[in-house]
């Protein structure tokens, strides 16, 4: 469980109507760091996020993804995500 308050930098795109250049471009922005990679790897995926708030132990989280969808997290569900993926066993 990440502790709240706490980022990481990803380098994230930004949709043309929310960049103040009014072009889609990419950008460092600091995530939640609970669900950093799963924000990655949506995006390495070419499923680009917008948005997105881990909920802070307080309430579901959500990624907005730039196509107008909401992927929403259940808050236990993110009570139970390992910091990093790479905490997980392998061997499970």
């Amino acid at each position: 469980m990440c502790k709240w308050g706490t980022d990481t930098i990803l380098y994230v795109p930004i949709p043309a109507e929310l960049s103040h250049t009014g072009e889609f471009r990419w950008d460092y922005k600091a995530v939640d760091s609970c669900i950093a990679d799963i924000v990655q790897a949506l995006n390495d995926a070419g499923l680009y996020t917008s948005g997105c708030c881990c909920g802070h132990g307080k309430e579901d989280g959500n990624i907005i993804l730039h196509d107008g969808r909401e992927l929403v997290i259940p808050r236990q569900s993110i009570l139970d995500i390992p910091t990093h993926f790479s905490e997980l066993d392998a061997s499970a």
